[in-house]
């Protein structure tokens, strides 16, 4: 006789409003142009989707000079990318399509108000994510300041900055994290201006709260999603926080512990906001077959957010 368990499932989880976007702006250019369109970087970080999208005819590659054929599409991954890669497009007379999320556009268009009314910036966020890269690569080399913890937030000095200093963030941080930062550059800089509203994305928030709800009455917790999704890796790092130190992340390709799974009577799952639905169903089946389950789906939030897709598609 099977053993039972129980499974919190999170809620909200997997795909984000400014993913489903991505994706449809990918299968929406195939449509309209016919295979094949080249992609500039993983549209999102998840493998399973890029995989998908390789089938219905997408190339992907890492940057504009390694597309072989000029006279097709390109599209920008949702992550955003920087100024120079539209100009180096046009320069080549590639016709592109942008996918970058808005809320990552949102980041970029205050990096460049900050930038003309002449403040010093501070980036919040993770070295070399494309993320990253997109934001700081709308102004100007140097004008904008990367830190990715405490200690560097401690150890920047006001001698640095000759003009009022404001901070940006990347999307996808853990909330938590992201507030201990801003705590201590506010020390640092009594008067740092700060975004009007949060730069930390709705979806990366709302998939923290869920897992921060049920982390605590786990003895296991798996979070479905790529190794380089920064927002799926947060995760991670928040159920363990929240109290479920066995949290692990369950990438393309990686099998269940099933030792683990054997020992554990409670057990949470999430999803990273790059990640499709069906892996999630995927895991539940195998986990079906080894133990007798039951499901308690905890909602946090509703999301009923939609972006719009750009005008050549409507």
């Amino acid at each position: 006789m099977k053993k039972n368990l129980k499974i919190y499932l999170a809620s909200p989880r997997g795909f984000c409003a400014g993913v489903k976007r991505a994706i449809e702006i990918v299968e929406k250019s195939l449509d309209k142009y016919g295979k094949p369109v080249y992609v500039r970087h993983e549209i999102v970080h998840n493998k399973q989707v890029v995989e998908d999208l390789k089938k219905k005819g997408a190339i992907f590659v890492e940057e504009l000079s390694d597309i072989k054929d000029n006279t097709r599409p390109v599209i920008f991954s949702a992550h955003g990318v920087p100024k120079s890669v539209p100009e180096e497009a046009k320069q080549k007379k590639l016709s592109f399509v942008d996918a970058t999320c808005p809320l990552v556009s949102k980041v970029h268009r205050e990096s460049e108000q900050l930038y003309k009314r002449g403040y010093d910036i501070i980036l919040i966020g993770h070295n070399n994510h494309p993320e990253v890269i997109g934001t700081m690569g709308q102004l100007p080399k140097g004008s904008i300041k990367l830190i990715e913890t405490v200690s560097d937030a401690n150890s920047m000095d006001s001698k640095e900055f000759s003009k009022p200093v404001a901070y940006i963030t990347q999307t996808t941080l853990s909330v938590d994290d992201t507030a201990e930062i801003i705590k201590t550059l506010k020390e640092k800089f009594p008067g740092i201006k700060q975004p009007i509203k949060e730069d930390i994305c709705y979806a990366t928030t709302n998939r923290q709260l869920a897992v921060k709800e049920i982390a605590p009455k786990c003895d296991l917790f798996f979070v479905i999603g790529s190794r380089n999704s920064s927002n799926s890796v947060r995760l991670v790092e928040v159920a363990k926080k929240a109290g479920c130190k066995n949290s692990m992340l369950m990438y393309f390709e990686k099998e269940i512990p099933i030792d683990d799974l054997n020992n554990s009577e409670t057990i949470g799952i999430s999803s990273g906001a790059s990640a499709p639905e069906q892996l999630v169903q995927n895991l539940l089946d195998k986990m079906k077959k080894e133990r007798e389950v039951t499901i308690e789906e905890v909602i946090v939030a509703e999301e009923k957010v939609v972006f719009k897709l750009p005008k050549e598609f409507n």
